[in-house]
Parts: C-alpha cells; sequence; structure tokens
C-alpha cells in the first residue's frame, strides 16, 4: 500500500541523522539562506550534526509543527518542508519550503506542497494555508501563483537582505481550492 507521503517523483519522511552534511553545505549558501530566510552565522560540523541528531528523534508538536525532508524515491534528499504557526482551533497552518539548486524546478516543490496539504487538509483537519514569501523571490512568487495561492495581503520592509528592505507577501489556499487543483496528488 502506497504512503500518504509519497509522491511520482518524492518521499516526505523524518530527518536522520545522516542528512546533518547536506544541511551543512546547505547553510554555506548565502543565495539559499537569502531566500528562504536569512544568512546566518557560520555554524560548525559539530553544531549542524547535534541538531541532525536532536531533530532526528523529535516528533511532531502537539499542534501539527514538522519538519520534513524531501527526498527523491531513489534516496536523495533534495530540500526541506517545514509546517509552522500551527493552530488547530482555526484550523490554519504555515509552511516554509527550500529545494537544493541543483533540484530545483523538477516539479519537487509542487509535489512536496500537495503532499504536505493533502495530509494536513485530509487527515488533520486543517483548512487552510499560508505562505510567505518575499517579493525579491521571484521563483517562488511564481510557483505560489502557478497553484493558485491567492496573494492575500503585502507587509512592506518587513524583510532586510542584502542591504536592503523587502516587503513579505502573504499567499493562502483553502482545503477546498486545494481540493480542486489539478496538481492535488488525489487528482493525477
Amino acid at each position: 500500500m502506497p504512503s500518504i507521503f509519497e509522491g511520482q517523483l518524492i518521499r516526505l519522511r523524518a530527518v536522520e541523522p545522516g542528512d546533518w552534511d547536506i544541511h551543512y553545505q546547505w547553510n554555506l549558501d548565502s543565495d539559499n539562506g537569502r531566500m528562504t530566510d536569512e544568512i546566518w552565522f557560520p555554524t560548525s560540523r559539530a553544531t549542524v550534526q547535534s541538531w541532525a541528531e536532536r531533530e532526528s528523534v523529535r516528533g511532531a508538536e502537539e499542534d501539527g509543527t514538522y519538519r520534513f525532508q524531501i527526498e527523491t524515491l531513489s534516496g536523495k534528499l533534495v530540500g526541506t518542508i517545514n509546517t509552522h504557526t500551527c493552530s488547530l482551533r482555526n484550523g490554519t497552518f504555515g509552511y516554509g519550503l527550500a529545494i537544493l539548486p541543483d533540484h530545483q524546478r523538477k516539479g519537487y516543490a509542487t509535489e512536496a506542497i500537495g503532499l504536505v496539504l493533502r495530509y494536513y487538509f485530509a487527515e488533520r483537519r486543517y483548512q487552510k494555508v499560508n505562505a510567505e514569501v518575499y517579493s525579491f523571490n521571484q521563483p517562488s512568487i511564481a510557483l505560489h501563483e502557478r497553484l493558485g495561492f491567492i496573494l492575500e495581503g503585502r507587509l512592506r520592509r518587513m524583510v532586510y537582505s542584502g542591504g536592503e528592505y523587502h516587503d513579505r507577501l502573504n499567499f493562502g489556499i483553502t482545503s477546498e481550492e486545494f481540493t480542486a487543483a489539478s496538481w492535488n496528488p488525489d487528482r493525477r
């Protein structure tokens, strides 16, 4: 029987201790840091190893906050998608997504988002997801627009990166909109 966490291209899984090396390399990529969060101070290998060890034994938070690893069906780690700001009372949550540069534009992000939304909407009873995108991250803006997310707001000058202030764009999609979407894993 197939897993709800597996699609045609990728599967979602937990962090494993051995993932530390890819995350360490990823932390060295300033462009990736800027697009997904911020450029952090350098981190030692030991710190990242310790982080991976802790993450590998941590389960989901009570509210559904979880760090998924995105790997190809052949087992290659290509990214991460993390749920956050989960509100059981309101049925809303957010996520952050990052795909390693060499693996972008291969459909992995679309499928990872679809798998997470299918699980949270159909199994966890959430009804809406929100995604924050920095105004300079054109690939992420295009992805969310292509998937039918609605631009619900713009918070001006909320992100400082590369010596400039940028806006934070807030996209959202409801469970009904996702159910009707052609990219929904259950409609393929």
